[in-house]
């Protein structure tokens, strides 16, 4: 197959005129098969999310391949053709079956299932964001081998608040496995960039749950500068003023932002009573809040996000780079997916200029 006449986003993060070849379930430098015309459209690399718990009525944390397939088929519709979801802050029994489902699931359709994002429990109470504080517990190396094992080492990501008892040595071991994130956390600027010397590689939503940013106290954001750590935005006009997103890429590098959504089961739904890690959560417009008015992830897939980021001044060219081929860096994939190269995966989305999707494929295969 070729696609003709895109305006391709190519390695060099700009957009060219040119013709892509897709053999099978691959980019290639030439192909067989039928044409497709793509005259006036944008071909973007597939979006990847590494950070959110579910969308369309579902959660990951459900733990069933039902929700497994609801959430793979919302995402590829829309744009996101590979997902690394996070579990909660859950008991240990618990998150065993969800690892363990996640562990079996196989690829039917829509997004890629990369493997698990271990978003909590080793997160200090104070900054414990939409986490269930009863299942919060200091850094246990023990307790992440078990869940690695779980999952049949389909873990992508492990999150630790870097001031917590035993956390270095946590971090010591665990980048052994996967990626290491800082997370939900008190941390001083020092701590973190102590954290970032021993394996952590990057910052789970910057700004959120996590001290602020200022000119005598840098904190983690100051430490995620220095370090050249990557960072997690979360762009939804929500739980970042847009000022704070071009200042953040303009701080860091629009190689060093991941642009993830961190959406939960209301995203694509209306307003209403949902739940994440069973607790209630209110949901009105983009806005997801529990009883205390703590914001409790988002209602917005990832492709809106990118959408946001423009709005809010980045350029397209970065925004999509900071959902595509960062996402898969900061989890490993970068060698198979995330960008529009002969051998990689043929995921890749037809959007026109305004970035509304006309057409997704992933392995070659249009949804």
């Amino acid at each position: 197959m070729i696609i003709k006449n895109a305006q391709v986003y190519t390695e060099g993060f700009a957009f060219e005129k040119r013709d892509v070849a897709v053999e099978g379930e691959l980019f290639a430098e030439t192909a067989g098969g039928g044409t497709v015309d793509a005259s006036g459209l944008l071909m973007l690399p597939g979006l990847i999310d590494i950070h959110f718990h579910g969308c369309d009525g579902y959660d990951f944390c459900d733990g069933t391949d039902e929700a497994l397939d609801a959430i793979t088929a919302y995402e590829g519709k829309n744009g996101v053709t590979a997902i690394s979801p996070a579990s909660m802050t859950l008991a240990e029994e618990t998150l065993i079956a969800i690892y363990q489902n996640a562990a079996r699931y196989s690829y039917r359709g829509g997004a890629m299932f990369l493997g698990v994002n271990m978003e909590g429990p080793f997160f200090n109470p104070a900054k414990k964001g939409a986490q269930n504080g009863a299942f919060l517990r200091e850094p246990d190396i023990g307790m992440f081998r078990r869940l690695w094992e779980a999952a049949d080492g389909k873990v992508k990501t492990a999150c630790v608040a870097p001031e917590l008892p035993g956390a270095m040595e946590f971090i010591d071991e665990a980048k052994r496995y996967c990626a290491v994130a800082v997370a939900h956390t008190t941390s001083d600027y020092d701590t973190a960039m102590e954290a970032f010397r021993r394996g952590a590689s990057r910052a789970i939503h910057l700004y959120n749950a996590m001290p602020p940013f200022s000119h005598r106290a840098p904190g983690v954001v100051g430490a995620v500068a220095d370090s050249g750590a990557m960072a997690e935005l979360i762009c939804d006009g929500v739980h970042i003023h847009p000022a704070v997103v071009r200042a953040t890429v303009k701080l860091l590098g629009d190689d060093k932002v991941v642009l993830i959504s961190d959406s939960m089961m209301a995203t694509g739904l209306s307003d209403g009573a949902y739940s994440l890690g069973g607790q209630h959560v209110d949901v009105k417009g983009n806005l997801a809040t529990l009883s205390d008015g703590t914001i409790a992830g988002s209602a917005t897939n990832l492709f809106d996000c990118m959408r946001c980021a423009v709005k809010f001044g980045v350029p397209l060219e970065s925004a999509v780079r900071m959902a595509t081929i960062n996402p898969a860096k900061a989890i490993g994939e970068d060698g198979r997916m995330g960008s529009i190269a002969s051998g990689k995966l043929a995921n890749f989305v037809l959007a026109d200029r305004e970035l509304n999707i006309r057409a997704v494929y992933v392995k070659g295969k249009q949804l």
